[in-house]
């Protein structure tokens, strides 16, 4: 499996959302919405913002399928506006994670306003780095990314 593998999968699935659910308008507005909310719910689940609690991150496993539910809608943005990478950004730089999740939150919004190749690319340097930062390889990414791709199949089989 490589990462190039991973934006035709998606297309996929999105076919098949699309046709199951009776889209038939322009969506990207909605899914660069759904991508700034995958993205605040992870930062939610590593609680790195929160500074009044003393309760630590969720378990690494719950932080990879919220990481890896922002590479679906990033997948399917790249998508719909003819955009893929052939490789995955590994941006190793260490960073604390609220201003890095700030950062991202401003490249997603950057991204959604004005949908260039350079905008995108800027996104996913973002989220290699979260990546990096949250100690998740290639490989956990690969992973999770089939796991996950293959549950919102069947969240679409059993009208989720």
């Amino acid at each position: 499996m490589n990462f190039k593998q991973l934006f035709e999968m998606q297309k996929a699935l999105d076919t098949f959302i699309e046709e199951t659910q009776h889209v038939t308008h322009d969506v990207f507005e909605e899914k660069g919405l759904a991508l700034l909310v995958e993205l605040a719910e992870l930062a939610n689940e590593t609680r790195c913002f929160k500074f009044w609690s003393t309760k630590g991150p969720s378990e690494r496993e719950v932080i990879l399928e919220e990481f890896v539910d922002s590479i679906h809608f990033m997948l399917s943005l790249g998508n719909m506006r003819g955009f893929a990478l052939e490789t995955w950004p590994e941006v190793q730089e260490q960073a604390d994670l609220t201003p890095l999740f700030i950062e991202t939150t401003v490249a997603v919004t950057a991204f959604i306003s004005s949908p260039t190749e350079e905008t995108y690319d800027d996104v996913w340097k973002k989220y290699g780095k979260l990546a990096y930062n949250l100690g998740f390889t290639v490989t956990d990414i690969l992973n999770a990314y089939v796991a996950k791709n293959e549950k919102n199949y069947e969240r679409q089989r059993s009208g989720y």
